[in-house]
């Protein structure tokens, strides 16, 4: 018997995108971004080298975190645009990370290269940041990036996020900027 791919849970739509959970189907995926060149610069090396190293990274990262938090990374799907499994092609990620070096809850995102430059990041972000705000009821969202990461920065100005400060991030050593936003 052969088992059908299990979609993870909807947590939201938007015009073009759906934003769903992780499971551990999307791991050929998770290989491909976290192994991408713009991820390995500007986020660093997770090694991720096969599926299942992928399977772990989710299991360990996100389904961890929406069992601990309610929140956590999520796929990008395309809308409209069916791929394995009956899932929408998958496009990136973004979500809501609590890390324990940070005071306040943390908007992160990644997408694949062959979807970046069409508003996908912007749009998946300003939905999250409604979702941090309407359904998990947060007051202040942080976001943190490598300074030199030009195109990350426009999404979260673009998303009302504000230039804090730089620092050397604990997690990895590189010096960070930091943005914030207010949601009240």
């Amino acid at each position: 018997m052969t088992l059908s791919p299990s979609p993870g849970r909807l947590i939201h739509e938007t015009a073009r995108l759906r934003l769903r959970e992780l499971t551990s189907d999307d791991a050929a995926f998770i290989m491909e971004l976290v192994n991408e060149p713009a991820w390995l610069r500007f986020i660093g090396d997770r090694n991720v080298h096969s599926l299942e190293d992928a399977r772990g990274y989710i299991e360990r990262g996100p389904v961890a975190s929406y069992a601990k938090h309610g929140f956590g990374l999520w796929v990008v799907e395309l809308r409209g645009t069916p791929a394995a499994g009956g899932h929408g092609e998958p496009a990136g990620m973004c979500g809501l990370i609590r890390r324990e070096s940070l005071p306040h809850v943390d908007l992160g995102f990644a997408f694949l290269a062959r979807h970046r430059g069409h508003g996908y990041a912007r749009e998946a972000a300003a939905a999250t940041v409604a979702l941090a705000r309407e359904r998990y009821g947060l007051e202040r969202l942080l976001a943190i990036t490598d300074p030199d990461n030009t195109a990350s920065r426009a999404v979260l100005e673009h998303a009302g996020f504000t230039f804090e400060r730089t620092f050397v991030w604990s997690e990895n050593g590189k010096e960070q900027a930091l943005y914030a936003k207010d949601l009240t």
